[in-house]
């Protein structure tokens, strides 16, 4: 179909023939006029085009599964519901990663006592000052593969480094991160 065509038609229409015939075409016609807009919503949260675009395919995915399950009437704040929902969704799934490398990066010796939510919260605002501290290099190789789970192939594949100069920038990242936030402890508990 030529969507310019159907530029008189407007949304509620479209949603109703839809709705009607279950002709898919008319959804995407009403979707891809929300394309940039959503691309916007994404962009404000996530702050990376690609990672924008992406995101828009997987919630026009999500509009089509979820529409074929039950009607809705407005279509606009639906949709920008589901795609801010989505972007705090991904927010949520990098915290988690920072939280998991933070715990990861405390631990010591007498790693069984068990840190309460405040001290997690303490260790990952000091992860996060660390990792600015850390050398560009290692910054960049730290945050690809344990914040982005990316492979130490694809850690290699962005950066132009070599697999060795990635292990090494992550093994020596990580120690320096450790000996950071291990220091910024200490401090800590000398100044209570």
């Amino acid at each position: 179909m030529n969507h310019d065509k159907y530029n008189h038609i407007s949304e509620q229409e479209l949603l109703r023939r839809y709705y009607q015939e279950g002709n898919k075409e008319w959804l995407g016609i009403l979707l891809q006029r929300y394309t940039l807009l959503l691309l916007g919503v994404c962009m404000k949260y996530l702050k990376n085009e690609e990672a924008a675009r992406d995101a828009v395919q997987q919630i026009f995915l999500k509009a089509i599964t979820e529409l074929e399950k039950y009607e809705v009437e407005f279509i606009k704040s639906w949709l920008y519901m589901i795609a801010k929902n989505h972007c705090l969704m991904q927010f949520r799934d990098k915290y988690r990663q920072v939280v998991e490398l933070s715990e990861q990066m405390a631990e010591t010796e007498d790693s069984d006592e068990k840190l309460s939510i405040k001290e997690k919260d303490q260790l990952h605002d000091r992860m996060h000052e660390s990792i600015k501290n850390l050398n560009p290099e290692q910054q960049q190789c730290v945050t690809l593969f344990y914040l982005e789970k990316k492979s130490y192939q694809q850690v290699a594949e962005e950066t132009g480094y070599s697999i060795l100069q990635v292990k090494s920038s992550i093994q020596n990242g990580k120690r320096n991160l450790r000996l950071m936030i291990q220091r910024k402890r200490k401090e800590n508990e000398s100044s209570k």
